[in-house]
């Protein structure tokens, strides 16, 4: 793996910790400050400064070595847990995502003087500086003791950056006076010695954790063996040349140091008490391993690797075995069979996988359905039934379909966890204090949804903040809290995803947006306009209500940005206000943007794709069905219930096609934004998955049409944008009565 490489993994975990303190934050904001909400966000931090020592990114690491001394004070009980303090630290994550970004960039590091004043002045306020007087000098120790050459001292300099948290835990709260009684009389203390093995490595075990675990308990390392490290061009990083041996006291039982290694079994060689010593470097062959012919030698091999260890028989002295060497390599494999079945929970944990690979596997599921729709068209047509064979095909299709799609789906908690940032710094530029509610944040949708999820959603809390939400004079007067509230939902709704943005403010002054709309030209004097109608002003170009131009709102970019944004990813955005009330943003979207279900039908000499996702029913009516409106009108009658009826020869421009509903099928469809519909198609020829194609990228953006797609004759497809396509046929007034 090269250090670039390395370094995207460093990149991706920064992100996850960084995750993982918000969150810790946000729940000490709330209330909940117990011991493992605080030591969380101290071992994020944590992670972020090892990694960044390791890659030399000095800033980040200067940085975040303030962020965790105070962490570390604060789960020490020496900085005591209040708003202002929890506020501070809040500030001080966003510095520090800052820090990551500017670190993954190669860009100038932000300025963090002043946070740093302030994250030190609170230390010294609350514990008087203490807290580092008493970590310094008994760090000093911990390095002086272990007897190691020159070379040692390095690997001990890059193995206490490492370990420099745990070396806090251990001295932290050391107190001089106690330490000089233990030398005038010296607690009884035992040893432990262990040493990993080759399996251990390849297993996937990591024998700086159970050296934690160790010191966890009150061990001290006292020696570490490097005697068995090879020159470089012999080194194998997959196996076990350390060995350690640990001081413990006589507080920590045997019983308790051998459950740390109670997973790993003989793949990490235990030795206990003064006599022995660290057990011998254990390296199998894999190349015997397998052999089964000489199965005299076998043992002789194994009892060789095995001879050098009667530690373990001092280890368990309380119950020592007498058994034969020759039996030790049966009782090794017949211990490594019985380990080897609770192996399979470890590969629940999570992989990183390039998305690259995830795009061609996508790529090559969308073919792999397009391919299965040209044998089904193939098969027919040369009157070929193979009805249970195809049947199955087409279920390994759809089940390999969904699990690659699985792959690349997300919570959507991933954008949503930016919001908290979002308003705090909306709360220092407008003085408003905005409470957040979440809902439904694990919902999932694609990745590439999720990813150009985040500019519009940023647009409409800006915007619901300082055009939505009252100052908290207002609010007050208002009878409501001086705090305002966002709720963002998210949740799935027939094959879509729908995502609102709500707040408790004054509603969208509707006579203030005509106005300026008649200002700017957008509309004339003239117009007779609905409420809807009003309300989609907003997302016209260049127009803005805000007096002044400021750097949240002003130049009427934002809302024209969302409305594209959202359209680009095959979605619609509707709104809905009530004066004094506030107002909500809904945001349709489709779960994914590579495959869907639709239903085929010809117009004329077009075929078209219908999703079914917006599909009811489909009917002929009956007689009676069709009542006339205006001159050029139809609305069907569906059980008692009128909606209006949309030609998809007249909306699309076909050339021929059926022009009345006695000459076709009614396809009855659901929008977001008017209701039910009809489309009027000569006939409905099949239903089946769809690969969705870009119109935009290959073409051009055309209204009424979603995209394309390829059929199984090689043809190719529209996709019909049922939502935009009904709401361009449909007159304002009959929008606003469905």
């Amino acid at each position: 793996m090269s250090p670039e490489e390395i370094q995207q993994i460093f990149f991706a975990e920064c992100e996850e910790s960084l995750a993982a303190a918000e969150s810790g934050l946000a729940a000490c904001q709330a209330g909940t400050q117990d011991a493992d909400t605080v030591n969380a966000v101290f071992r994020a931090v944590h992670s972020i400064k090892g990694g960044a020592g390791a890659f030399g990114y000095v800033a980040l690491q200067a940085y975040t070595h303030t962020f965790e001394t105070l962490l570390s004070d604060v789960r020490e009980g020496l900085v005591a847990i209040e708003s202002k303090l929890v506020d501070l630290l809040l500030r001080a994550l966003d510095t520090l995502s800052d820090h990551v970004e500017a670190a993954r960039e190669g860009g100038d590091a932000p300025a963090d003087a002043a946070l740093i004043s302030e994250m030190e002045a609170s230390m010294a306020a609350n514990a008087g500086g203490a807290p580092e007087a008493a970590v310094e000098p008994a760090a000093e120790p911990e390095v002086s003791e272990p007897d190691t050459t020159g070379s040692d001292a390095e690997g001990s300099a890059d193995y206490e950056l490492d370990l420099d948290a745990l070396l806090d835990d251990l001295t932290a709260g050391f107190d001089p006076a106690p330490a000089k009684a233990a030398e005038a009389a010296p607690e009884k203390r035992w040893k432990v010695h262990l040493r990993p093995h080759s399996g251990a490595m390849r297993n996937g075990s990591e024998p700086l954790l159970m050296v934690r675990e160790i010191a966890s308990l009150g061990g001290e390392c006292v020696h570490c063996d490097v005697s068995q490290v090879p020159p470089l061009d012999a080194f194998d990083p997959a196996l076990g040349y350390l060995g350690w041996t640990f001081s413990m006291p006589e507080t920590a039982s045997e019983d308790s140091v051998r459950e740390i290694f109670d997973f790993i079994g003989d793949d990490c060689a235990l030795a206990l008490g003064e006599d022995a010593d660290i057990p011998e470097v254990k390296i199998v062959a894999a190349a015997p391993k397998p052999a089964p012919a000489p199965v005299a030698s076998a043992p002789v091999k194994e009892a060789k690797v095995a001879a050098p260890q009667p530690a373990a028989p001092v280890a368990a002295a309380a119950q020592p075995e007498p058994a034969p060497v020759q039996d030790a390599p049966a009782d090794a494999a017949a211990k490594a069979a019985q380990a080897a079945p609770p192996a399979p929970p470890a590969g629940g944990q999570s992989i990183r996988i390039d998305l690259f690979k995830l795009d061609r596997l996508i790529d090559l599921v969308g073919e792999l359905v397009i391919a299965q729709a040209m044998l089904v068209q193939r098969l027919g047509a040369n009157g070929i039934t193979a009805n249970e064979e195809l049947s199955l095909l087409e279920t390994l299709t759809r089940d390999i379909q969904e699990s690659a799609m699985s792959i690349r789906a997300q919570p959507i908690s991933s954008v949503f966890s930016r919001v908290p940032r979002i308003l705090r710094e909306l709360a220092s530029s407008t003085g408003k204090h905005v409470k957040l509610d979440v809902i439904g944040e694990t919902t999932e949708l694609d990745k590439t949804v999720i990813e150009r999820l985040g500019e519009p959603l940023t647009h409409l809390i800006r915007n619901a903040v300082d055009h939505g939400i009252e100052s908290a004079e207002d609010r007050i007067a208002a009878g409501k809290a001086p705090e305002g509230t966002l709720t963002l939902s998210a949740e799935h709704r027939s094959g879509r995803i729908l995502i609102s943005i709500a707040d408790d403010g004054a509603g969208i002054n509707r006579e203030r947006v005509l106005a300026k709309a008649v200002e700017k030209g957008i509309v004339s004097a003239e117009a007779q306009l609905t409420a809807e109608e009003i309300d989609n002003l907003i997302f016209a170009p260049g127009f803005s209500t805000a007096q002044t131009v400021s750097n949240i709102s002003g130049r009427g970019v934002g809302m024209d940005v969302v409305r594209q944004n959202v359209k680009d990813l095959g979605g619609r955005i509707t709104i809905d206000s009530t004066p004094g009330k506030g107002t909500t943003f809904i945001l349709t979207l489709p779960l994914t943007l590579a495959i869907s279900d639709g239903m085929i039908v010809n117009v004329g000499d077009q075929t078209l794709v219908v999703p079914l996702a917006s599909v009811v029913e489909s009917l002929r009516p009956g007689d009676g069905e069709v009542q006339g409106l205006g001159s050029n009108r139809n609305m069907l009658n569906v059980r008692g219930r009128f909606i209006p009826i949309v030609s998809l020869r007249s909306a699309l421009g076909a050339s021929s096609g059926a022009l009345t509903p006695d000459e076709g099928v009614l396809i009855v469809v659901d929008t977001e934004s008017t209701g039910q519909a009809a489309l009027l198609v000569d006939e409905i020829q099949d239903q089946r998955q769809f690969v969705i194609k870009s119109l935009a990228t290959n073409f051009r953006p055309v209204d009424g049409v979603a995209g394309a797609t390829i059929l199984g004759d090689g043809r190719v497809a529209l996709i019909v944008d049922v939502d935009g396509l009904v709401s361009n046929a449909a007159p304002g007034q009959e929008r606003q009565a469905a």
